[in-house]
């Protein structure tokens, strides 16, 4: 299977129709659509590890959930990280496809495998703007904050859960990454407790103001199970493929 009929693949499996309007995913670096693929690494970022080490260890192809360009390139030179990256990539024959947002969305994505992960049921979509991107769910048994905040962490295997508020724990809305803009969509679906992976210093002191439980787990740590995802559809593309993941959070914390 070449890069090209693999993208296709996998824009079948994650159309492009959920992606939102702002974000920038895609096959986004190919020097050669022809490419056979061989080998392929799955990260959560294209980091410049990601890449030394796809070029090291000779992949085809960096399948990944954040994407390589999500601004536009205002120059493509080595002294800028993210160009020299593409160049690095190009020059060594190695492509990169990122499913952001419509991964987000699908079904058995992120927000549905996160959901998974803290054992929610009845789970239905919330989101703003139409972008219904994060999901709502019961937990198991109601539960007071400071023990689901300790159930957050253990499960996502964060290093630190930064929450408040004042609510006990029952309907739970959850959006990995940066989801500090959907508070106010989650409260409105029906959430007393709202997990994301960033949220503003300011919104979280006002939580128990709000009525509205607010936990932040980390960016990486709400999203990188998603790995496995795009593993295994890559695996069913094509069965012969060798596909390893990289698990490496680039922010470190102490």
């Amino acid at each position: 299977m070449n890069i090209r009929d693999l993208y296709a693949f996998l824009e079948e499996k994650i159309p492009s129709s959920l992606s939102c309007e702002w974000d920038n995913d895609g096959l986004l670096v190919c020097p050669n659509p022809e490419k056979e693929v061989g080998k392929v690494l799955v990260s959560l970022d294209v980091t410049e590890r990601v890449v030394r080490k796809a070029l090291a260890e000779e992949y085809d192809l960096i399948l990944s959930h954040h994407p390589i360009i999500f601004h536009p390139l205002s120059c493509v030179e080595p002294g800028d990280p993210v160009a020299k990256k593409v160049i690095d990539l190009l020059a060594g024959g190695v492509s990169v496809m990122s499913f952001h947002t419509r991964l987000d969305a699908l079904e058995d994505g992120v927000n549905d495998r996160l959901a998974g992960i803290l054992g929610l049921t009845d789970i239905r979509p919330f989101g703003q703007n139409g972008e219904t991107i994060g999901r709502i769910g019961k937990i198991p048994k109601p539960t007071t904050l400071d023990e689901f905040a300790k159930t957050v962490k253990e499960k996502l295997h964060a290093p630190s859960v930064a929450y408040a508020g004042n609510r006990r724990v029952e309907t739970v809305a959850v959006l990995g990454g940066g989801g500090a803009d959907d508070v106010e969509a989650a409260k409105e679906a029906g959430a007393d407790t709202y997990l994301t992976g960033e949220l503003k210093y300011h919104q979280l002191v006002d939580a128990p103001e709000c009525g509205m439980n607010l936990l932040a787990a980390g960016h990486y740590y709400t999203e990188a199970h998603i790995c496995e995802k795009l593993k295994s559809l890559a695996l069913e593309a094509a069965p012969g493929l060798v596909v390893d993941t990289f698990y490496e959070c680039p922010v470190l914390e102490v």
